[in-house]
């Protein structure tokens, strides 16, 4: 009898040692793939380019950045929610494929909030609203004044039909009851350069991007389009401080992988970019860009995130009739 006991305390303690190690004591054991679904060389791809760098050391594996542009971030986007979801494949994703492409292009072939594992919101990128220099306005409250005894005067710049800088402008000309022409440019470059030239009256431009024009006196900035102040302009009001109350159209950041992809390995990817943000030079690196880190770093926080956004732009997009093929 105890022989019998023994022998099955053996074969048992035998299986237990067979027994494969859950997923995240062994994840990543080959390079991880982090998809930026925009081309090289933008804000997005540096951003991600430097946190891959800081993710290598928490991982202990080489994490490569694949750009997958198109379609408004969509085509990278879908290729991440059609992997397989084991954390070797991730999305840098933004406000768009994220929160907003969803209502605005006709025939998505996923779902931001069912076709992703959420991992860590990253931060955001402020809007800042610009006008040119000839514009006589000089805040919020007069720029709506001239633009409703002006009506037919004013335009404003936007990087393309559906891009966050065209939703800021439909969203400020229903809260603000104004008419204000948009003008849609293949590009953020184009529509600056049209705007420093005094083709269009102002623009709702990254506050990386807007920052140094403004500095030289080439635009004046009127208003900050995020809830909070900015650090880089830390005495320009935002809009929704100058009568636009809940106005933010900022552009977030967030890691998610595809569904299904199992608890544990989330949580270590979340854990490794938890560490690289807390890294000195990524900090410094984020702040240079103008990014506002996120307070909840948690999964669960970029999920509820983007239940809250996907809404908010739905209504809007939906009111002003705006779609893509």
């Amino acid at each position: 009898m105890h022989r019998r006991i023994f022998c099955l305390a053996l074969a048992g303690a035998a299986v237990l040692a067979s027994a494969p190690a859950t997923a995240a004591s062994t994840f990543p054991e080959r390079p991880v793939t982090l998809v930026v679904p925009f081309p090289p060389g933008g804000p997005t791809d540096a951003m991600a380019r430097r946190l891959a760098d800081g993710l290598k050391d928490q991982l202990g594996q080489t994490v490569v950045v694949e750009n997958r542009s198109g379609a408004g971030g969509n085509i990278g986007a879908e290729y991440v929610a059609n992997a397989r979801p084991d954390g070797y494949t991730i999305l840098f994703g933004t406000s768009g494929p994220l929160a907003i492409n969803v209502s605005l292009y006709k025939n998505q072939q996923y779902d931001p909030q069912k076709s992703f594992a959420p991992i860590i919101r990253i931060g955001h990128l402020p809007n800042i609203l610009t006008v040119h220099p000839s514009v006589p306005v000089h805040n919020v409250q007069e720029l709506i004044a001239y633009a409703k005894k002006n009506p037919d005067k004013l335009s404003y710049a936007s990087s393309g039909n559906g891009a966050s800088s065209h939703l800021a402008g439909i969203l400020f000309n229903k809260m603000a009851g104004t008419q204000i022409l948009h003008v849609p440019y293949k590009g953020t470059g184009p529509a600056l350069n049209d705007l420093l030239g005094g083709q269009v009256s102002m623009s709702f431009t990254d506050i990386l991007t807007a920052l140094p024009h403004v500095q030289a006196g080439n635009l004046r900035a009127i208003g900050l389009a995020s809830a909070e102040r900015s650090d880089a302009l830390p005495d320009l009001p935002t809009i929704a401080e100058q009568g636009l109350p809940g106005y933010d159209v900022s552009v977030f950041f967030g890691i998610v992988a595809p569904r299904g992809t199992p608890a544990d390995v989330v949580a270590r990817l979340n854990q490794a970019f938890v560490d690289t943000l807390a890294q000195p030079a990524v900090k410094q690196a984020l702040h240079a860009q103008g990014i506002v880190e996120a307070d909840d770093k948690t999964p669960q926080g970029l999920a509820s995130f983007i239940d809250a956004q996907v809404p908010k732009w739905r209504g809007i997009i939906q009111e002003a009739h705006v779609a893509m093929d």
